[in-house]
């Protein structure tokens, strides 16, 4: 079907950021969404200057939409998010308008809101479809998320970059769980890594990160597949950026792919929720190195001594 012949639907949710990747997975399992914009960003000299970040904009393809039935089933999912008490702020009201849009190819449209942005005192990560000139100490990834996560702009992806390029040896055998778009792996290889293995459950996810590290000239091993797949290598460096509760719960498989003295990033983690993580990482006998914090996320730096 034509771009003519689609029929685009702008649903505007109000939100607080800190679900925002959450919600973009509900509309992306629910609807058939060629776009997502979760913050209207302006940039200058690589610094955002503003943006309007407390609603997300998705554009749905279909012939109707019924605003109550919409209405209802976002209401629907948001409470069953504080059932589940994976946020411990609010998740904002998920209040819902519904416009009727002019024939755009919105799956290239939101395109036009990311930018060139410095993620870490390196790294720059720079959307395929936009030039940058990088100065001479920075170090350009170019990435295209498609619908997979990561383009580098969320607080729980900086974090660990950051993590990388503080405890990342030169020549390390690296690991994330969770790849998304493939940016850590990526940055990664870019800082130095000797190898790199990859991991997501979600196979398109999977394909959109071959694609990114084939832009960049980057090997890198992908698999679909979840931690423990991992079993014949152990690790220098691990990322795992995932919610807080899968952390805890797979922090065993994580300690298992770990060379003795080998780190770990694990991000992803809501300002609160960070209990759960740490008993986790005390109960497998994991030393926390080191902990940074950015808007409402928190990382920690772990290492296996035994």
């Amino acid at each position: 079907m034509s771009v003519a012949d689609k029929t685009y639907w702008e649903v505007c949710i109000e939100i607080n950021p800190v679900c925002a990747d959450i919600l973009c997975d509900i509309i992306q399992s629910n609807f058939d969404c060629e776009g997502i914009i979760t913050a209207e960003e302006e940039y200058k000299n690589l610094e955002l200057v503003r943006t309007s970040e407390n609603i997300l904009k998705a554009y749905i393809v279909a012939e109707t939409l019924d605003f109550d039935e919409i209405k209802s089933f976002f209401q629907t999912k948001r409470q069953e998010l504080i059932e589940k008490e994976i946020f411990s702020s609010d998740i904002g009201t998920w209040n819902v308008t519904v416009k009727k849009q002019e024939i755009v190819d919105w799956s290239k449209k939101w395109k036009e809101f990311w930018k060139p942005s410095k993620i870490s005192d390196r790294i720059v990560i720079c959307p395929t479809w936009e030039k940058y000139e990088a100065k001479s100490d920075e170090i350009v990834v170019n990435i295209d998320p498609g619908n997979a996560f990561g383009t580098g702009t969320h607080a729980t992806t900086q974090l660990c970059v950051k993590a990388c390029e503080k405890y990342m040896v030169k020549n390390s055998i690296v690991a994330d769980i969770g790849c998304g778009s493939g940016i850590l792996a990526i940055c990664a290889k870019r800082l130095g890594a000797a190898s790199a293995d990859a991991v997501d459950i979600d196979e398109t996810a999977i394909e959109t990160a071959k694609i990114n590290a084939k832009v960049n000239n980057e090997l890198i091993n992908f698999k679909t597949a979840s931690s423990e797949i991992l079993e014949s290598e152990k690790y220098d460096f691990v990322f795992a950026n995932i919610l807080h509760n899968v952390l805890a719960d797979i922090m065993p498989d994580l300690k298992r792919i770990m060379k003795i003295g080998g780190k770990i990033v694990l991000s992803g983690i809501l300002e609160g929720k960070e209990p759960v993580v740490i008993e986790s990482v005390k109960k497998n006998n994991l030393k926390i190195i080191d902990e940074q914090k950015q808007k409402e996320w928190l990382s920690f730096v772990v290492q296996r001594e035994d």
